[in-house]
């Protein structure tokens, strides 16, 4: 090859997202016009700057379905999302059901109740797996995650955790304290005390050398950390590592439930991007088998209009009555939880957790067709309508394939991000049609032609 696909980007390597990189520098000179780069400065005048948000990419004025519109009139397959848009953008039940409670009750003062929000808990306790029914509400999933960890430690009187390096639960300080991302741990000084860390499950290459299901290495590690720290009260994970489309082994997470029972352990899942259909499960653990003692969930929970999380828990651990979890705000929203209500009603009316595990079978298909032409596939994974391409050259991560590809197909009118900085994360609504899911694909193999050829 001319040039070296698996050399570090100048910046580093991004999260599909580097504010300031020279491939962003070029691409914003040659796609961005002079107003939208004028607005853009005026953002970035007024806001923080910080990695993955500020300065910004483009500038947006309408979003509907499956695409994003910017200030010069292109539509932009959505297929980032920060994973919201399960039903699309504007879904007009979910639209619909927003502006009737705008009409009747706009917000619940904390100390009130209203039956939109019961009706959303009840809703959630009857999908939920196991005994998982009794819940708090949040505005986000870092506000959620932090009610976890706080019952975890009042249910168990133990403060310490275990969670998995290169993990993600939020930008909180509780939340990076658990967190496994260098992004957002380095140089921020002390941490919560008592976080332990061990190495994510994987299905390739990992610390102990584990390559098969059993994978004895990492479960001997953790039962390592356990006996050797003591007195842990939680234990919480991603049960499906989002940023880099990993998926654990076949029987781990059944062996981490009864390992967390021996050791009379809280099991806590995050699923805060991952739940609700998108695998082609309501929520991720149920294709694990495994009912966690604790589940967070969020994002699409709004139906990509409304910020909400929820904290959905055994009711047994209903144990705080004279404390506080959350206490927020907008702890019971009637808005928000009346676009989560319709936004489940349409999940399950129009078929699209069914629809999201048959069309992720199409496209793993399609994907692997594509990895066959490509050497610079190095694997192709997925669960439901969500896809990684991981591409590496001479054993190393692409990391400038990766993100020249992704600046080609921005270019071309689809959006997505680079995890890990090698993997081409695609999250597309559920709404999608099969035609527009394979468009998608096509542009991102234009991109590989471009940059790394084909056999």
């Amino acid at each position: 090859m001319v040039k070296k696909l698996n050399q570090k980007p100048p910046g580093g390597i991004s999260e599909g997202d580097v504010n300031l990189s020279p491939q962003r520098a070029a691409w914003s000179a040659a796609h961005i016009d002079a107003s939208t780069q004028a607005l853009l400065a005026e953002d970035a005048q007024f806001f923080l700057h910080q990695s993955l948000s500020s300065p910004c990419l483009n500038v947006l004025t309408h979003s509907d379905g499956i695409y994003l519109q910017d200030t010069q009139n292109r539509k932009i397959m959505d297929f980032h999302g920060n994973s919201v848009h399960q039903v699309g953008y504007g879904h007009p039940k979910v639209v619909e059901a927003i502006k009737q409670q705008l009409d009747t009750l706009p917000f619940c003062p904390r100390r009130y109740t209203n039956h939109i929000a019961i009706d959303l808990a009840r809703r959630l306790a009857e999908l939920a797996p196991g005994q998982l029914n009794k819940m708090l509400f949040a505005p986000g999933g870092t506000n959620a995650i932090g009610m976890a960890l706080k019952l975890a430690r009042y249910a168990t009187g133990r403060h310490k955790t275990i969670s998995m390096w290169d993990s993600f639960h939020g930008a909180s300080l509780d939340a990076i304290s658990i967190g496994g991302e260098s992004l957002f741990r380095k140089n921020v000084g002390p941490l919560l005390p008592g976080c332990e860390h061990i190495p994510p499950p994987t299905r390739g290459k990992c610390l102990f050398n584990c390559q098969n299901d059993a994978h004895d290495g990492c479960i001997a590690y953790l039962e390592y950390i356990i006996e050797m720290e003591g007195d842990i009260g939680a234990l919480i994970a991603e049960p499906m590592r989002w940023t880099t489309v990993e998926l654990p082994p076949k029987t781990y997470w059944r062996r981490v439930r009864e390992i967390c029972d021996q050791h009379d352990i809280l099991l806590i899942f995050d699923e805060i991007p991952s739940a609700i259909g998108r695998t082609g499960e309501m929520f991720v653990c149920e294709h694990f088998g495994v009912v966690p003692d604790m589940l967070v969930i969020g994002k699409g929970l709004g139906g990509g209009i409304f910020p909400l999380a929820a904290l959905i828990v055994r009711e047994d651990l209903d144990v705080t009555g004279d404390r506080a979890l959350g206490h927020y705000t907008h702890e019971k929203s009637s808005v928000g939880c009346a676009a989560a209500l319709a936004t489940i009603d349409c999940l399950f009316d129009e078929k699209l957790i069914e629809k999201s595990a048959e069309l992720g079978k199409t496209g793993l298909h399609y994907l692997s067709q594509m990895q066959a032409r490509h050497p610079l596939i190095h694997d192709v994974r997925g669960l439901g309508l969500f896809f990684g391409i991981e591409l590496r050259c001479d054993d190393q991560p692409a990391l400038q394939a990766a993100e020249e590809i992704m600046y080609h197909s921005l270019s071309q009118g689809l959006s997505y991000k680079v995890g890990g900085g090698c993997v081409l994360t695609l999250c597309p609504p559920l709404t999608i049609k099969e035609t527009d899911l394979l468009a998608a694909f096509d542009v991102i193999e234009q991109g590989l032609q471009i940059i790394g050829g084909s056999q």
